[in-house]
């Protein structure tokens, strides 16, 4: 495994000033915010969803509204393959260009999108085809924002400013939610079900566009020298393997618990209050605007005390919490108790959203970066991550919600042994770079 990064590959650009990577940050944070918005909006409106694309008395339409948002994940890994090798030979702002493009289009396609009273099955089949489409994008967006952000902060302040990816990522459902809110204050159930959606995916659609102008004035954030080792498999594979099966085990445990707690969380919550949609609808949008405000203060927290105590106090809460959190969740009838619960449990997923981001970026140099933290992040979030609503719903209907517990736990179990014994002994990618290419210390 290679120790150090050869003086021909292509560098990040000199420390930014803490000026530009507040501009930077923001406009890579809205790009950031309106794909996620992009991605959750089919969660919010799953059941809508649900009753348009299926017959009518289809028996598995939930499981199959559900494996739709899990087959997207399919296409992560191609993504970040794709889009990583684009940042890591182009730059960075090009490949999020791109990946913003298509999310937009695929959205704009989904709000016009016949139903299958109109055209049968072939609504399902257009709707996987879009969302498969975002799954391509939002592979490239996670990979490539992560290294763009992490690299456009500020040496010493890299947990803070990388944070802002996660609170847009956050900010992106919770945004979906306000969407939802609004319009069952103006709209009739009916009304939802007949049209409302499809404004929910125009919203997403026209501000995917705006963003679009945005991040064509971001700063570059490395400097390309023509190398043909830039964004390649078999120097990733080679070169730096240790570091990729390490992005992998750390995204592990933390995504399954991102998805099991921030999406079957608040599905579990909507149920319970079902019969008072709104109620539940509250519950979750409170404590997901909480969850997106935690972010940079788990970032700054890392700054000051290094990324792997806030790690592993999430691996450890993440195993003592997580069986009690499912099992107790869908028994709670009582509105405060509900927020209680799920808020406690984002201040325990706050100690890897905060931070994931940076951890990973840190572990590659600059030319496959993008490539090796996009990789690695989207395989874990493919095979675990995004089939857990599915997995969730399908123990549900099987009465298997304890092994389903067991299953999360474990994937946190596997991720914490990583962080306690391993991360310590990475090496820092994104100091080094700075150190070695600044004349004196980075200054802010």
């Amino acid at each position: 495994m290679s120790s150090t990064p050869s003086r021909t590959q292509p560098a990040p650009l000199t420390a930014p000033s803490t000026r530009r990577a507040v501009f930077n940050t923001i406009r890579g944070s809205l790009g950031n915010l309106v794909e996620w918005y992009d991605v959750y909006i089919y969660t919010v409106f799953a059941t809508y969803l649900q009753a348009n694309f299926f017959a009518e008395g289809e028996p598995n339409a939930g499981i199959y509204t559900l494996a739709i948002f899990a087959v997207t994940f399919v296409m992560r890994p191609v993504g970040s393959w794709f889009f990583g090798r684009y940042a890591d030979r182009h730059g960075r702002r090009p490949a999020l260009v791109f990946s913003i493009s298509l999310m937009a289009a695929a959205s704009l396609v989904i709000a016009v999108t016949p139903t299958a009273e109109t055209i049968g099955a072939g609504a399902v089949v257009l709707l996987v085809l879009c969302r498969l489409v975002q799954g391509f994008a939002t592979g490239g967006e996670y990979g490539t924002s992560a290294t763009y952000m992490s690299e456009a902060a500020t040496q010493g302040r890299r947990g803070f400013f990388s944070s802002f990816q996660y609170v847009t990522l956050v900010g992106g459902h919770v945004l979906a939610q306000a969407t939802l809110l609004i319009q069952q204050a103006f709209l009739t159930d009916e009304q939802i079900n007949d049209f409302g959606w499809r404004i929910a995916f125009f919203i997403g659609a026209i501000s995917a566009v705006v963003v679009l102008f945005l991040r064509r004035g971001m700063d570059e954030t490395m400097r390309h020298d023509g190398t043909k080792k830039s964004g390649s498999m078999v120097e990733l594979f080679t070169a730096y393997p240790k570091q990729l099966l390490v992005c992998f085990l750390v995204t592990l445990g933390g995504t399954i618990a991102f998805y099991t707690y921030s999406v079957n969380g608040p599905r579990i919550i909507k149920g319970v209050y079902a019969e008072d949609g709104m109620t539940g609808t509250w519950i979750n949008f409170i404590a997901l605007v909480l969850l997106m405000l935690m972010q940079p203060v788990g970032g700054w927290l890392s700054d000051k005390v290094g990324r792997r105590p806030l790690l592993i106090g999430f691996g450890v809460a993440g195993v003592l919490w997580t069986y009690t959190f499912l099992t107790l969740l869908p028994t709670v009838t009582s509105p405060v108790a509900s927020f209680l619960l799920i808020t406690g449990t984002y201040v325990i997923l706050t100690g890897y959203t905060s931070i994931n981001a940076v951890v990973k970026a840190e572990l590659f140099p600059s030319h496959v970066r993008a490539l090796g933290v996009g990789l690695g992040y989207a395989l874990a979030n493919s095979i675990f991550g995004g089939t857990a609503p599915v997995i969730y719903e399908a123990a549900t209907e099987n009465g298997a919600e304890s092994a389903f517990a067991i299953y999360v736990t474990a994937a946190i179990a596997v991720s914490l042994v990583v962080y306690v014994f391993v991360l310590q002994r990475s090496r820092n990618y994104l100091d080094t770079e700075v150190v070695e290419r600044s004349p004196e210390p980075a200054r802010v």
